[in-house]
């Protein structure tokens, strides 16, 4: 006697329940990869190698992150009201050694990067370009000068160094009343390239992106210029398992080898010992 197995309706019917069964399960399996990826607070200079490195991990790992670029300043002070990080690059470790100091941190963190400076002009800026800023002071001088960019130094630590070299210059009080103030490094590189300023002191880091070529010309600023931009991390309370093991990525040689190529310098032994 034949074995009764259904209509060939019935059999097309299957297949499309097979199909959606599947379709849900990929779908459900995408919405809990993407809620378990942890958030991770990133000082803006980081914009670009952030972006290598988390490509990198996920290669690797299999693992995502989601960052948030944003200042320093800014990310402390909505970590001390537990905003729900996971993880904390600063462009200045003093914000990670002021926070760990609350509690919240998993122990003090570790440096990761210098940071460094560079002054910056759009193409067809009267500025001419020096790390020792003779040129901007000339061109002050000849009041070709009518908006300059930097980050806000009351809580962007590039702001703060740059404002430690222009001090340092003898160029601070000269450009009173033309300095334009980015809420973050990132926001001061669009405000010195856009045309509206005559240039600007960002940092190097964002400097290196190829698309930075076709619209503004750059100078590093000397590191004796200003106190090291010492860049710390540190893991904040109760962070999860994907954090804790992009936090270790962070520090192994594919990592640090992506940080160097754009233009970060590297903490020595004695650099990861010394605080500031």
């Amino acid at each position: 006697m034949p074995v009764y197995s259904g209509s060939k309706g019935d059999d097309a019917m299957l297949k499309i329940i097979a199909r959606l069964m599947l379709a849900l399960a990929l779908l459900t399996g995408s919405l809990v990869h993407a809620q378990t990826a942890p958030n991770i607070a990133v000082a803006s200079d980081l914009r670009l190698a952030f972006s290598d490195v988390a490509a990198a991990f996920t290669r690797d790992t299999g693992l995502a992150v989601r960052p948030t670029f944003g200042s320093s300043g800014n990310f402390f002070r909505q970590l001390q009201q537990g905003a729900p990080f996971e993880l904390f690059l600063s462009a200045d470790e003093s914000y990670v050694l002021d926070l760990a100091k609350t509690g919240k941190t998993d122990g003090d963190g570790t440096l990761y990067a210098i940071g460094r400076l560079a002054i910056v002009a759009p193409h067809g800026s009267p500025l001419r370009l020096d790390g020792k800023l003779a040129g901007l002071r000339a061109a002050i001088r000849a009041g070709q000068i009518r908006r300059f960019a930097i980050a806000n130094p009351e809580h962007a630590p590039y702001g703060q160094r740059a404002e430690e070299v222009l001090r340092g210059a003898g160029l601070w009080q000269p450009l009173a009343g033309r300095l334009v103030l980015g809420e973050n490094v990132s926001q001061a590189l669009q405000f010195a390239t856009s045309g509206g300023a005559q240039g600007g002191i960002i940092a190097y880091s964002l400097v290196l992106d190829p698309a930075f070529a076709h619209r503004a010309n750059y100078a590093l600023i000397p590191a004796s210029a200003h106190a090291p931009l010492r860049q710390r991390m540190v893991l904040m309370q109760g962070a999860g398992a994907t954090a804790q093991r992009f936090y270790a990525y962070l520090q192994a040689p594919p990592a640090r080898r992506i940080l160097a190529r754009h233009g970060f310098a590297l903490p020595s032994p004695a650099l990861l010992k010394a605080k500031t």
